[in-house]
């Protein structure tokens, strides 16, 4: 029986269900959006799906709908795909595994995606609907969202007829938001050279971090592995002689790290030193941390010897510029905006750390409200680079979304909320990225609002997506469709 079979809104779980049975994480959509094109040929609707596999379905108006302006209903399909150290699924070929606690639904080991895995959902369970009224429907549901909005930035919207845009790509129900930061992945490559080196190894892991969403929840300030870890290695350089040999660190560059591991060789005679060195800097975390991440800890661990054998490690002055360069790489709040309050306006993430070969790879998440900040902080990154001889390649740069003073559209929203739950919802804009700017770009006079359903830990195996919400959410939607006939 299937896991959701008893929630409602039952069309809803059941769509959800049958995308989390899917693989979708970023990079590997086609199984997702081929289903999403199988499911519009069986219902007899007009779709679109482009090179690069995102998908747009069609739904003519329901009777007494036809003169109405169009809603576009838009979200994503790919997800942030994370598991837990040692769980055994490979999220590339294998479904999630639904679990349900209380009103919290998430998945075993795993991230859940209900990031954006919801927005299709209620899209799909709309679109099989013959009850519900509504005008026109274009529903978009895009790829790769979560790696750089790659897919809303190729889609040709040219043929779309809408000018009024319903995002569900939010994760805090009774908000609706308005404007969101812009953003762009930035990676740097540091050429390294290797040499053999005989000593004893060591492998130290920085754990216990919560992690978290790098732009919803940069602002409670966690610790970054990646970074703490770099900080931890610095420490070391500085009284002994140490060679890496492997060195990794986070799982998607817009999720907080959690967790980074280090292995690397050292002189004999030195575990004392190493040992009483690490547990200085553990009590040194524990303590600036002890509110904000109180479950941090550093794990060491002595490897097996190398037998007399020379390892591959990282040259010294390799080892000592690239620590360098990640315990002096900036991260997390840079600039709160001075025009609302409590609203991150500057920012930026350490995701990705990776030891390969004779390169190491380091991947941010920059994101800003203001353009200029952006450029700055950018710029400020491909300095410190240049200084450490590592090179700088900017991606999947998209726009922000700017607060409309006057909207009708988010105006009908905020009166069909206040009808139905007796109080108004708040407007705000966020310091996450939402596609709403690279629509707003390509759509001329579009407006658009973004809502959706309480979720927890996004991008985290600690995901939640809270099941009354969903129902609220979801009722809210439908009287919101229903209620654009005659609005203007």
């Amino acid at each position: 029986m299937p896991v959701t079979e008893n929630l409602k809104p039952k069309k809803v779980f059941h769509y959800f269900e049958e995308i989390c049975k899917i693989p979708h994480g970023s990079g590997n959509i086609d199984m997702l959006s081929d289903y999403l094109v199988e499911f519009a040929k069986e219902r007899d609707l007009f779709y679109i799906q482009d090179i690069c596999k995102n998908v747009i379905i069609i739904k003519e108006a329901t009777s007494g709908y036809e003169a109405e302006e169009p809603i576009i209903l838009q979200g994503h399909m790919d997800m942030v795909a994370v598991k837990k150290p040692g769980a055994s699924i490979d999220m590339e070929k294998e479904g999630l595994r639904l679990a349900i606690d209380g009103d919290d639904l998430f998945a075993e080991d795993t991230s859940l995606g209900g990031d954006d895995g919801i927005a299709v959902a209620y899209a799909l369970a709309i679109l099989d609907s013959d009850e519900i009224a509504h005008p026109r429907l274009e529903v978009i549901i895009t790829v790769d969202e979560e790696v750089g909005m790659d897919g809303a930035r190729e889609l040709d919207v040219s043929m779309l007829k809408g000018r009024r845009m319903l995002n569900l790509d939010s994760e805090e129900e009774g908000f609706i938001l308005a404007g969101c930061a812009g953003g762009a992945r930035v990676d740097w490559t540091l050429p390294l050279i290797r040499e053999e080196r005989c000593g004893e190894r060591y492998a130290v892991c920085m754990k216990g971090l919560q992690g978290g969403h790098s732009g919803a929840e940069i602002d409670k300030e966690r610790g970054n592995a990646n970074a703490l870890l770099g900080r931890l290695l610095y420490s070391l350089c500085q009284s002994m002689d140490l060679y890496l040999e492997e060195l990794e660190g986070g799982l998607a560059d817009n999720a907080i790290p959690r967790e980074a591991r280090a292995v690397f060789v050292i002189g004999e005679g030195q575990e004392k030193l190493l040992r009483d060195s690490v547990k200085d800097v553990e009590k040194e975390l524990q303590q600036e941390l002890q509110t904000k991440d109180p479950d941090i800890r550093i794990e060491i661990e002595r490897l097996e010897a190398s037998g007399g054998k020379a390892i591959s490690c990282v040259s010294s002055e390799g080892t000592v510029k690239l620590v360098s360069l990640l315990f002096a790489a900036p991260g997390g709040v840079q600039a709160m905006s001075a025009d609302m309050e409590g609203l991150v306006e500057t920012s930026l993430n350490m995701g990705i750390v990776s030891l390969k070969n004779d390169k190491a790879v380091v991947q941010f998440s920059v994101r800003s409200s203001l353009e200029s900040a952006k450029r700055a902080l950018i710029g400020k990154l491909k300095s410190i680079a240049f200084m450490a001889g590592a090179s700088q390649e900017v991606r999947g740069d998209y726009p922000g979304w700017a607060y409309q003073k006057n909207s009708p559209f988010r105006d009908m929203a905020v009166r069909v909320f206040k009808d139905m739950y007796g109080k108004k919802p708040e407007i705000q804009a966020i310091h996450a990225g939402l596609e709403c700017g690279l629509f707003s770009a390509k759509i001329p006079g579009l407006e658009c609002i973004s809502i959706g359903p309480d979720m927890k830990n996004i991008h985290t195996t600690e995901e939640r997506l809270s099941i009354s919400s969903v129902e609220r959410v979801w009722n809210y939607v439908v009287e919101l469709l229903k209620e654009t006939k005659g609005a203007r």
